[in-house]
C-alpha cells in the first residue's frame, strides 16, 4: 500500500515541509485547495523533492474551466519529471454558486465531460491532434500556435476524482485514473456503495475496476498517551460531525441507520453551534469512522479495515502529534 502526506500551510515552509516528506519516505503528498491555492503549492513542493508524487487533494474543478486546469496541470507535470496527480472535486453547489460565482448543474455529467475536455486538450499539446471538443458544457475548438505550451515529455497526468455518492463515483470509474474517496467513509460504505458503483462506472467505460487506483485519507485516533489521544478524539469528532451536518454526505450516515444524526448536525451548524456538534459523534460513530488504536496499532488496524479495498492511504489526524509518531505506521503499511 502506497502511504501520503499533506502539503501545506505557509507558502515560505513548503519546500522544507516537502523535503521532509520526501526523506521520511511518503510515496505522495497531497495539497488541498481549503485557504490556499493546491497549484502554487505543489510548484513548491516540486522544486524542493525529486522522488514523491504531488498531487491535488482537491482542486475545485467547478471554479475553473478545463483550459486552466488543463495548462495548470501541464505545467506541473513537465516542471516535476511526470509527478504530478490531478486530484478534482466538485465541492457543493453554495460554495460554488456563492463562494466563486460560477454555475452549477449537473454535477456528475459535467464532471465526466471535463475530465473528456482535459484528455482533449492535453491531446493537442503532447500529440498534435487538432482541437474540436465539443461537449453539453464545455467547447474547446480553438488552439494556435502561440498559445500551444510545449508538449510533456511525461504524459498527461493521470486524473483522480473526488467522489462520495455512486454517481460521481461512477464517473470516476468510467473517465477516471484514480478515486479519491472522501474521509467521511466507512469500510461498510466503501465495500456496500463505493466499490459497485466503482465498477458500474469502469463496465459502462469498457475498462476494468482494477485500471482505477483509490485512495483515501483515513481518520484515525491516536496518541502517545491519554491525554493526547482525548485531544485527538476530541478533534476528529469535531470533523466527523461537521461532515456529518452536509447534506450531500448525509448518505453514509443513513447507510448506517443515522439518518437522524445528520438532522441534528445540520440544524446545529445552522446556528453555529460548532462545539455542541461533536458532542453528538458517540463512540460507536467515531468507532465506525476512524481507527482508534495506539501507536503500534495503528497500521494493523488499518490494514484490517482497508486491506484489499484502497490502494494508497494518508492520515487524517486534525489534531498535532509528533511527526515521528507516523514512521513506524507508514513503514508497516508500505511492506505489508
Amino acid at each position: 500500500m502506497r502511504v501520503d502526506g499533506g502539503a501545506g500551510g505557509d507558502l515560505a515552509g513548503v519546500g522544507d515541509g516537502a523535503r521532509l516528506a520526501e526523506a521520511q519516505g511518503y510515496d505522495g503528498v497531497w495539497a488541498a485547495e481549503t485557504n490556499q491555492d493546491p497549484f502554487l503549492t505543489l510548484l513548491l513542493a516540486a522544486e524542493h523533492t525529486e522522488r514523491i508524487e504531488l498531487g491535488t487533494g482537491i482542486a475545485v474543478a467547478f471554479a475553473r474551466n478545463p483550459m486552466t486546469l488543463a495548462q495548470s496541470a501541464h505545467d506541473l507535470q513537465r516542471f516535476s519529471g511526470g509527478r504530478f496527480l490531478l486530484g478534482l472535486g466538485s465541492q457543493i453547489k453554495p460554495h460554488i454558486t456563492r463562494r466563486f460565482s460560477m454555475e452549477w448543474s449537473h454535477p456528475a455529467a459535467r464532471m465526466r465531460e471535463m475530465v473528456m475536455a482535459l484528455r482533449a486538450i492535453w491531446a493537442t499539446w503532447n500529440d498534435g491532434a487538432q482541437m474540436d471538443f465539443r461537449g453539453d458544457f464545455y467547447t474547446h475548438t480553438l488552439m494556435t500556435p502561440f498559445f500551444t505550451p510545449p508538449p510533456s515529455p511525461h504524459g498527461a497526468p493521470p486524473v483522480f476524482l473526488a467522489a462520495v455518492g455512486p454517481m460521481m463515483t461512477a464517473v470516476a470509474g468510467e473517465v477516471a485514473d484514480g478515486l479519491l474517496a472522501h474521509g467521511f467513509t466507512t469500510s461498510e460504505y466503501l465495500r456496500d456503495i463505493t466499490l459497485p458503483a466503482l465498477g458500474a462506472g469502469a463496465e459502462a467505460g469498457h475498462r476494468s475496476r482494477d485500471e482505477v487506483t483509490i485512495s483515501l485519507p483515513a481518520f484515525v485516533v491516536t496518541g502517545i498517551d491519554e491525554e493526547a489521544t482525548a485531544t485527538a478524539a476530541a478533534a476528529v469528532r469535531g470533523q466527523i460531525a461537521f461532515y456529518g451536518s452536509t447534506p450531500a454526505y448525509q448518505g453514509v450516515l443513513a447507510h448506517h441507520g443515522w439518518g437522524d444524526l445528520h438532522g441534528d448536525l445540520n440544524r446545529l451548524s445552522k446556528q453555529k453551534r460548532w462545539p455542541e456538534m461533536g458532542e453528538l459523534i458517540d463512540d460507536d460513530v467515531l468507532a465506525a469512522f476512524a481507527v482508534v488504536a495506539d501507536p503500534d496499532d495503528v497500521a494493523a488496524a488499518l490494514l484490517a479495515r482497508f486491506g484489499g479495498i484502497i490502494d494508497r492511504i494518508s492520515y487524517y489526524a486534525p489534531y498535532t502529534s509528533p511527526p515521528d509518531l507516523w514512521s513506524q505506521v507508514t513503514t508497516d503499511l508500505q511492506t505489508a
